[in-house]
């Protein structure tokens, strides 16, 4: 299947957490922490009102508590507005 999303609409892949510490301490999976950064999957048309500055590839910030998640074929996404974004990591 494909998300393909709408509007103004922005899908994202989160990346990965470290596995292990500055110290070199394994993490266990459930208590890493989500990371901020997310890479840019797929992004939607825009609106009239919106034009789309983000792009397919692009890495970005957003908050932790924003947006929908979604798991597609074991695959963990998340779909944000485009106002949600905080920055563009160049």
């Amino acid at each position: 299947m494909i998300l393909r999303p709408m509007a103004d609409n922005v899908l994202l892949k989160q990346n990965e957490a470290n596995e292990t510490t500055v110290g070199g301490i394994i993490l266990a999976t459930a208590t890493k922490e989500k990371p901020a950064i997310y890479a840019v999957v797929a992004v939607g048309p825009g609106t009239k009102d919106t034009e789309m500055l983000v792009k397919v590839g692009d890495k970005v910030v957003v908050s932790k508590h924003v947006g929908t998640d979604v798991t597609l074929d074991k695959v963990d996404y998340k779909f944000v507005k485009q106002d949600e974004i905080l920055a563009i990591v160049e």
